[in-house]
């Protein structure tokens, strides 16, 4: 089965063709990161404005490049939320207009099972599973037992680890996007500051971020009224030590509780190169995935890749009364 997948929850124009849930035959995004760099973060109404100028394009490079027609299509898979409302819509009824003009099935898709099912594009799931989803809005633990069954096990209470990173970046005057660049600062510093852990100790598996962030935003603030020394390098590095730790940590807790078999991390900060390598060196009892760093961020091969799963799980589709959502349960 062919499966076009369509992605524009945020600020990337994508669309993806994937064959058989695991053999991506196109991916073509369309980024933005040019566009809202100069304004330190996203801006919905200049992201919708993009999306609404990019679509066209995006979905003729993914046809051409997959090189087969819209009739050989059998699923259409589309991002419904949750993201920025007015980005949404533009991929669902770009999508919708496609499934009626051919005559394809339609499905909306949750965009954090797409986190997690690009981990599958290249490593098979094996049941009972633990994701752990790390993204500029999401951070949370969730448990499959089998496709397309999510139980979320804990979730930030305040700050996403992305939002955290970003706001740390702002702080120390780094370029956006600034979780990248904390991540490389992290490795030529030294963790000075030895930063609080947040809930690493809790009994549950949720998460908060916010009273690092501010610790590490006052600590700044003090140094810098005092005309102290400040060294990006150290921030980053003690930033990221407490991050990664309490991340890990309650990973480890949930694997064994839940005796999981695989291990995998989606969304965004997937990408980070100090919560791999921490989570690889901690973990050697049972498989720790990560999607390669072209799926980490927002893609349309995930969308469809999860589409592809949904459908096979519960049959049903979505009719032209299909819209976006800003907010959406992962668990149905």
């Amino acid at each position: 089965m062919y499966v076009l997948g369509v992605e524009t929850s945020c600020d990337e124009t994508s669309v993806s063709i994937v064959k058989d849930g695991s053999i991506v035959l196109a991916n073509e995004v369309l980024s933005q990161i040019d566009i809202h760099k100069d304004y330190g973060g996203v801006v919905p109404e200049i992201a919708s404005r993009e999306h609404v100028k990019g679509i066209t394009y995006v979905f003729d490079q993914a046809m051409k490049k997959a090189g087969i027609k819209y009739q050989d299509l059998g699923l259409i898979a589309v991002t419904k939320g949750p993201g920025l409302i007015g980005s949404l819509l533009i991929g669902v009824n770009a999508a919708k207009v496609i499934s009626l003009n051919y005559d394809i099935p339609i499905v909306g898709v949750h965009h954090i099972a797409g986190h997690i099912y690009a981990n599958h594009i290249e490593h098979p799931m094996e049941f009972p599973l633990l994701a752990l989803v790390v993204s500029g809005g999401h951070t949370e633990l969730v448990l499959m037992k089998e496709h397309y069954s999510f139980e979320k096990l804990g979730e930030t209470q305040d700050d996403a680890v992305g939002e955290a990173y970003d706001k740390i970046a702002r702080v120390l005057g780094l370029a956006y996007p600034g979780g990248p660049i904390v991540d490389k600062l992290a490795h030529e510093g030294k963790d000075v500051f030895d930063f609080p852990r947040p809930m690493i100790d809790s009994d549950d598996f949720n998460f908060s971020f916010s009273g690092l962030k501010s610790k590490v935003i006052n600590t700044h603030h003090n140094l810098k009224q005092r005309q102290l020394e400040i060294i990006p390098e150290d921030f980053c590095a003690s930033f990221q030590e407490a991050v990664t730790d309490v991340l890990v940590s309650k990973t480890i807790k949930a694997k064994t509780i839940y005796k999981v078999k695989q291990i995998i991390v989606a969304g965004g900060v997937a990408a980070n190169s100090g919560l791999r390598t921490k989570l690889k060196n901690k973990i050697t009892d049972v498989p720790v995935y990560f999607p390669r760093m072209n799926y980490c961020t927002d893609n349309a091969a995930m969308i469809a890749v999860a589409g592809y799963f949904q459908y096979l799980t519960n049959k049903k589709t979505d009719d032209l009364m299909l819209n976006g959502h800003s907010r959406l349960n992962l668990e149905g």
